[in-house]
């Protein structure tokens, strides 16, 4: 009798879970997206959002910083569909201009914060020891603080502006996507597969990319959907409270800070204030449907 035996498999070509993205992947995570009431409502808001931030300068109807000081504190009209400000600008302008910088902002911030804090949290979750140590206190302390404390402190040594807003969200973003990628690097890394893998021989970096990142990666986009709405509330602040971007480039923030001094002139107030909660809204619901989502593939 000869005797026969199954050929081994090869830990390296067999798929991690949460496998590397294939257009048919993704493809079939947009469509139950879509699917899902909720996500498909946020898609649908924050897609809103990046069409009027892309052609603001076709859809505003007005320079955004055009004085009329006959038109001072004017109601909403045909003319001027959500109204004017105190120097008679055109409100609706002015929020569509605005959408430009929150996205920039969001998009900026949010990014800067991925790539280090995905970074430091594999790398530590990977590597563990002195590393790890160092690197966790450093993230403990900065943890220790208020998001919006932290990132009025940071803008405050660094001076007001777009770039300086941009520099303090992404840092105290950090920590929270470190901790998170930690946590689910040290699960995965003693896995069967993973432990199989390094037995074999395959190098630290190739179990990563091809083994460790494809089980994180859910995780990290769900989360950076809802640090994105977080990045808009922090920026609105800093705005608001004359650290963020500044005059006469318009932003939520500041124009909700100048009315303030205007109540009776509610339309300068509610409609920045309706673009924050749409957005923040949107972003949020696009967040529970991937969550929803993800989850139920995994």
């Amino acid at each position: 009798m000869i005797a026969t035996s199954e050929p081994a498999k090869d830990v390296a070509a067999t798929p991690a879970i949460g496998a590397a993205p294939e257009p048919s992947r993704v493809l079939a995570v947009l469509r139950a997206l879509l699917r899902h009431r909720l996500g498909r409502i946020g898609a649908i808001g924050l897609s809103l959002l990046l069409f009027c931030a892309a052609f603001a300068p076709l859809l505003a109807p007005f320079d955004p910083a055009e004085i009329d000081y006959e038109a001072l504190l004017e109601g909403p009209s045909w003319h001027h569909w959500f109204g004017t400000d105190e120097l008679g600008r055109d409100v609706l302008s002015r929020v569509l201009y605005g959408s430009q910088t929150s996205l920039q902002v969001m998009a900026l911030a949010i990014s800067g914060a991925l790539l280090i804090g995905v970074t430091l949290g594999i790398v530590s979750g990977f590597l563990r020891g002195w590393f790890d140590d160092v690197a966790m206190r450093v993230v403990d302390g900065l943890l220790a603080f208020p998001t919006i404390i932290l990132s009025l402190a940071i803008v405050a040594a660094l001076g007001p502006s777009l770039t300086n807003a941009i520099i303090a969200i992404a840092i105290v973003n950090v920590p929270d996507f470190a901790r998170l990628v930690r946590g689910e690097v040290i699960s995965v890394r003693e896995l069967e597969y993973v432990q199989a893998a390094r037995a074999i021989g395959m190098t630290n970096a190739r179990i990563l990319w091809k083994h460790v990142w494809p089980n994180v990666r859910g995780s990290v986009i769900i989360y950076a959907s809802l640090k994105a709405a977080a990045a808009i509330i922090t920026e609105s602040a800093l705005s608001f409270l004359g650290l963020g971007v500044q005059p006469p480039d318009p932003t939520w923030g500041s124009m909700l800070s100048t009315a303030m001094q205007y109540s009776d002139a509610w339309w300068i107030s509610i409609f920045p204030g309706l673009a924050i909660f749409i957005t923040v809204l949107s972003l949020n619901l696009l967040g529970d449907g991937l969550r929803d989502v993800l989850d139920a593939r995994t």
